[in-house]
C-alpha cells in the first residue's frame, strides 16, 4: 500500500509522475500535484534534494490533503539520507537510489577485495537501516529505484555499466530491508537505452524468483530520460511495453521532456493498448507448440540470417533495417519522395517476394525448409496469436537463413480517422520489443492509414531501438525540481542546432543526479551544474564549466566541431507533416 492506494497482486497498473516546481514553493507544488491528480495520475512523486526541501514536504501535503486530494505523495531522495528521514515523516512513500544514497559517484578506477566492498557495505548497512526502521514505524513504502546512470563507484567496479550491476545494486538494499522484516518494496531498474532497461527488468525478476517466493516484490517501470514528441513516446513505449509484455510490472510512470501533465495521457494509453492488444490465444497457443527460445532474453544478439537483395536493398545478416510499405502506399508516395528526407519507403510488400508462414503450421514450416533459396518471411495476417509470441515462434521455428519482417500488427484497421496515439504505441511495443529481442530485419507498419506517418513511425521505431540510427540521438531527462534551466526549450533549441547530426548522440540533463552516467552512452552532454550555467560533456568527462546559458548552445557546438562531428545542415524543402 502507497497511502490507500495498492500496488501489484491483483490491483491495476498504477500510474505515476512526478512535479517539476521548486520543493520550496508550496503554492506551484500543491497546484500541479493537484493538476496531476485531475489528469488521472495515481501517485504523485516530489524531489527532495535536501533536509530543508524536505521539510517543505509537511506544508505540501497539508495544502493537498486540504484541497480534498488523497493522491500518495512519494519523496525523491539522491545522496542525502537526512533529507530522506524528514521526508518520510511527511509523505506516504520514499524513493531512494541505492547508487547515489550514502555511496560513492566518483568515476573512481579501483580493484575492491572482498573485504573492503563488505566494508562498503556495513557503512552504507549503518546509513539506510535508520531510514527503513522509520519507514516501518510510520507505515511508509519504498522504492529501491536503481538507474542505470548513476551506480555506484563500488558497483560499477565490480559489476560494471551493466544490468548485472543494476540488479545487484538494488538487491544489497533490499538485503537490509528484510533483515528487519521491511517489505514495502517496490523495485525499479531504469535506464535511458530500452535494450538495456529491458534486460535489467528481466534480469531482477529471475534473480527474484531465484531468491524465493517471498521475493515477490511490485515493480515499477520507466525509461528514463525518454525525451520528448513522438520519440519519446515510442522510446517509453517500447520499454515498458516490452516488459508488460513479458507479464511484469505494477507501476509505471512515462518520463517526457514536457510538462509533466502530459505524461499521464500517455501512461494512461500505455496500459490500455496493453491490455486491448493482448490478443486472446496469444501466448497459451504458442506454449502448446515445442518452442526453442532463438534468442538470450538477458543480452542482445541479434539473430543470424542470410544477405538477400530486394528491390536493390540488401537485408539481412549485418545489413541495414528495411523499411517496407505496399503498393497503395508507395504509389501515394512516388511524386514527393524528394521532400521526404530520410522518411523513404525502400521495399514494396508485393514486389519483395515475401513468404508468409503460419508459425503453427508443421507444412508451411516443412514447405520454407524444403525451399533450396532463403526468403524473406513473415506471419499472415489474421493469426489468432499476438504478434510478439507468434513472431518469436516464427523466429524459433525456422531456418536461421531466412530474414524476417516483422509487422506492427496482424489484424491491421483502415480506419483513417483512428486515433494515432494507438497506432505509435502498438507499433512501438511490437516491432519495438522484437527490435530488443534481435528478431527481425525489416519493417512494416500496417495500423497507420496516411502513407507519410507510416514511414515516420518506421523509422522512429528502428532509431529508438537503436536498430538503424538515421538522425541525432537524444537522452533528455523530465524535468523536476531539481532542474537547473528550463528543459523543454532548451532541448528544442538543441535539437533546432544540432538535428541534422546523423548518428550524434546528445544528453539534455536538467541537473548532475544521472547526467554523467546516462551520458556513457552520449557523444557530447548538455548539463545544469548551478543556476544559469551549463556544463559540457565529452562522453561522461565534463570538459567545460559554468558556461553562460545564453552561450551554451553555441559552444556545444563548437564542441562538437571540435570533435569532428559537425557539419552543416543541409537545405530542404519543408517536408510534409
Amino acid at each position: 500500500m502507497v497511502g490507500g492506494v495498492g500496488v501489484g497482486g491483483t490491483n491495476p497498473i498504477r500510474v505515476q509522475s512526478m512535479i517539476t516546481s521548486d520543493t520550496r514553493d508550496t503554492a506551484s507544488c500543491v497546484k500541479e500535484v493537484l493538476e496531476l491528480a485531475e489528469a488521472g495520475c495515481e501517485i504523485v512523486r516530489i524531489t527532495a534534494q535536501t533536509r530543508r526541501y524536505a521539510e517543505n514536504l509537511e506544508h505540501i501535503r497539508d495544502g493537498v490533503r486540504g484541497a480534498g486530494c488523497q493522491v500518495p505523495l512519494v519523496a525523491d531522495i539522491h545522496f542525502k539520507p537526512d533529507a530522506a528521514l524528514e521526508a518520510a515523516k511527511w509523505v506516504e512513500k520514499v524513493r531512494v537510489n541505492p547508487g547515489n544514497y550514502a555511496d560513492k559517484k566518483k568515476f573512481e578506477v579501483r580493484e575492491y577485495s572482498d573485504a573492503e566492498y563488505s566494508e562498503e557495505l556495513e557503512r552504507i548497512r549503518d546509513k539506510f537501516i535508520p531510514l527503513v526502521k522509520l519507514c516501518q514505524d510510520l507505515g511508509r513504502a519504498m522504492r529501491i529505484g536503481t538507474n542505470h546512470g548513476s551506480l555506484s563507484d563500488r558497483i560499477m567496479n565490480r559489476y560494471g555499466d551493466t544490468p548485472m550491476g543494476m540488479v545487484e545494486s538494488a538487491l544489497e538494499f533490499v538485503r537490509i530491508a528484510r533483515e528487519l522484516n521491511y517489505h514495502d518494496l517496490i523495485f525499479s531498474m531504469k535506464a535511458s537505452n530500452p535494450k538495456v532497461m529491458i534486460e535489467a527488468y528481466r534480469l531482477l525478476i529471475a534473480r527474484l524468483e531465484g531468491e524465493g517466493p517471498d521475493w515477490n516484490y511490485p515493480i515499477h517501470l520507466g525509461v528514463t530520460e525518454a525525451g520528448d514528441g513522438e520519440d519519446g513516446r515510442i522510446k517509453s513505449a517500447m520499454g515498458i511495453g516490452s516488459i508488460l509484455n513479458d507479464g511484469i510490472g505494477d507501476t509505471i510512470r512515462v518520463s517526457l521532456t514536457e510538462d509533466p501533465v502530459h505524461e499521464v495521457p500517455v501512461a494512461r494509453a500505455i496500459v490500455l493498448n496493453q491490455q486491448e492488444c493482448s490478443e486472446p490465444g496469444g501466448l497459451k497457443d504458442a506454449a502448446t507448440v515445442d518452442l526453442q527460445p532463438c534468442w538470450d532474453p538477458f543480452s542482445y544478439r541479434r539473430r543470424p540470417s542470410e544477405v538477400l537483395t530486394i528491390g536493390g536493398h540488401e537485408l539481412g545478416g549485418d545489413r541495414e533495417f528495411r523499411v517496407v510499405t505496399s503498393r497503395k502506399k508507395w504509389d501515394a508516395l512516388a511524386h514527393k519522395l524528394d521532400k521526404m528526407g530520410d522518411f523513404q519507403p525502400e521495399i514494396v510488400l508485393e514486389d519483395s517476394g515475401i513468404v508468409e508462414v503460419d508459425p503453427c503450421n508443421p507444412e508451411a514450416l516443412d514447405k520454407l525448409s524444403a525451399q533450396a533459396c532463403p526468403s524473406l518471411v513473415t506471419v499472415p495476417d489474421g493469426l489468432d496469436l499476438g504478434v510478439v509470441p507468434a513472431f518469436r515462434l516464427l523466429s524459433s521455428r525456422i531456418e536461421d537463413r531466412h530474414p524476417i519482417l516483422l509487422k506492427d500488427t496482424l489484424h491491421p484497421e483502415r480506419d483513417a480517422r483512428k486515433d494515432f496515439l494507438p497506432t505509435l504505441l502498438t507499433a512501438a511495443r511490437n516491432i519495438g520489443s522484437l527490435l530488443c529481442d534481435g528478431i527481425g530485419d525489416a519493417v512494416l507498419v500496417q495500423g497507420e492509414e496516411a502513407p507519410g506517418q507510416s514511414m515516420r513511425i518506421s523509422y522512429n521505431v528502428l532509431q529508438a531501438a537503436g536498430a538503424r540510427i538515421f538522425k541525432t540521438d537524444y537522452v533528455a531527462c523530465p524535468s523536476c525540481g531539481r532542474t537547473l534551466f528550463n528543459l523543454q526549450t532548451t532541448t528544442q533549441k538543441i535539437r533546432e542546432a544540432t538535428g541534422h547530426l546523423k548518428g550524434v548522440r546528445i544528453a539534455v540533463m536538467g541537473c548532475i543526479v544521472n547526467g554523467p552516467g546516462e551520458m556513457a552512452d552520449a557523444d557530447f552532454g548538455y548539463v545544469g551544474g548551478a543556476p544559469g550555467k551549463i556544463n559540457l560533456y565529452v562522453g561522461k568527462e565534463a570538459v567545460k564549466f559554468n558556461i553562460p546559458e545564453s552561450e551554451a548552445v553555441d559552444r556545444l557546438i563548437d564542441l562538437i566541431s571540435d570533435h569532428g562531428k559537425w557539419i552543416d545542415p543541409p537545405v530542404r524543402e519543408p517536408a510534409e507533416a
